[in-house]
């Protein structure tokens, strides 16, 4: 079972009828999971020796070797799919999973930093390296990427806590991920396709995607593609959200260098390193939102996918999907799901995040409604909490009250955790083993 107090998520609904509710919609969640998993996206497009796609196959078998790396939230899973249908020579995986394994001999599996990086990923980065180094141009290298792994491979041109001081102002600042990991480029030796110099071998990407619209160049801050940003976008960028003062002397050396020439930029998409790479989608968002709606349709809901690019400041965000909810043709017995990545512009000390504050943004709004709503981040780890998410109904506000809670104070001070855990509807999954961004569901 996917959500660790399911039981009684379901049970805090004042009704049957909302309990139903609140049942279907784990299921619909656990659907949407259960597509996205790394081991299953993986094995739907291996055939023997053989790497499937729409559009052409590969045979890994034609190669001297085949080894693999990767870095994210699911390359273990992806990793351990790989190993099971496929002979691999070696491999390094970097999570932040502390107790993932593969069952291989042959990979070797590092922890890394996440939402920051740490000396994890810097090691893990330097053994990745020395592999790619001992490769062939008759090899082949199954690079295996997806959420988180900007900062579980890390290799920067500046010291650790520099780097790490500079992505947590751009992060409680509101930045976007897009532009977080354009700064990101610019301050490593890897990123924006600067590891495809670090090898001879044929490069093989295989991505699960946890960006919106699914850009190669911004998934893991892009190390196989390459790049349309520079120097300048990532001193704008700091400049927009008035961080410039803030950043670091080695920060801003590094930068300045960079927009003189002084330092190489990173690949474009003219470099002839490019001839031997080839980057691959094998899941995403919509995955997961087609699986939940799938679900939906199956239990009897007049279902609608509304976007799989939702963005924006996540307390306002839940209030406008409701809006969309109730000005929907569809009146009864409806479900509407959509998928993204919002943002949270911090300013209380408090614990939560995006999908929590989403929820709390609009439990007034539900109140009455008959609606059951719920934002799940797809890793299982929502913001600084250790929760997935929350869910909420039209007795949520009231069940509120009664416990002296204002559900504006808790926004107020960025501590949604606080709120939802006192009702008992925070979602606790622990950690998923893949990532592709966010999912909202609300039922009516």
């Amino acid at each position: 079972m996917l959500f660790r107090n399911h039981h009684e998520l379901v049970l805090n609904g004042a009704t049957p009828i909302l309990q139903k509710k609140r049942q279907d919609l784990l299921e619909m969640l656990t659907a949407a999971i259960d597509a996205v998993q790394p081991y299953r996206v993986i094995t739907d497009i291996m055939n023997g020796s053989q790497l499937v796609f729409p559009s052409e196959a590969i045979d890994l078998s034609s190669f001297d070797h085949v080894y693999i790396v990767g870095f994210g939230k699911a390359s273990v899973g992806m990793a351990q799919a790989v190993c099971d249908t496929t002979k691999i020579s070696k491999g390094v995986i970097i999570t932040n999973d502390p107790h993932a394994k593969v069952t291989s001999s042959s990979i070797e599996v590092i922890i890394g930093g996440h939402p920051l990086p740490n000396e994890g990923s810097i090691h893990g980065a330097e053994r990745i390296l020395e592999l790619l180094h001992h490769c062939t141009e008759n090899d082949c290298v199954l690079v295996l990427i997806s959420g988180g792994g900007s900062s579980l491979f890390c290799k920067p041109r500046v010291p650790l806590p520099d780097l790490q001081s500079t992505i947590d102002l751009l992060i409680r600042s509101g930045a976007t991920i897009q532009e977080i990991n354009t700064v990101r480029k610019h301050l490593s030796f890897v990123k924006g396709g600067q590891l495809v110099y670090q090898t001879k071998a044929v490069i093989l990407s295989l991505i699960i995607s946890d960006v919106i619209h699914d850009p190669i160049t911004s998934i893991a801050s892009g190390p196989t593609t390459p790049d349309p940003t520079a120097y300048s976008d990532a001193v704008e960028i700091l400049e927009q959200y008035h961080l410039s003062a803030e950043i670091s002397p080695a920060v801003r050396t590094i930068l300045e260098k960079g927009q003189k020439g002084m330092i190489p930029e990173t690949l474009k998409e003219d470099d002839v390193a490019f001839e031997k790479v080839f980057n691959f989608i094998v899941g995403n968002n919509e995955t997961a939102c087609q699986a939940a709606l799938k679900k939906a349709m199956e239990l009897g809901y007049d279902a609608k996918l509304l976007t799989t690019s939702l963005t924006g400041e996540a307390k306002t965000l839940g209030r406008y999907l409701v809006d969309r909810a109730k000005n929907s043709l569809i009146k009864e017995h409806a479900a509407f799901i959509c998928g993204g990545e919002s943002t949270v512009t911090v300013q209380g000390p408090g614990v939560g995040g995006r999908n929590q504050e989403l929820v709390l943004g609009c439990v007034n709004d539900i109140a009455g409604s008959g609606m059951v709503l719920a934002s799940f981040a797809t890793d299982g780890i929502d913001g600084n909490s250790d929760v997935a998410g929350a869910i909420a109904d039209e007795y949520s506000w009231a069940r509120g009250q009664k416990k002296h809670l204002v559900p504006s104070r808790f926004l107020l001070d960025n501590n949604s955790y606080v709120f939802f855990q006192a009702l008992g509807d925070s979602l606790h999954t622990g950690p998923t083993g893949t990532n592709v961004m966010d999912v909202q569901i609300i039922l009516q």
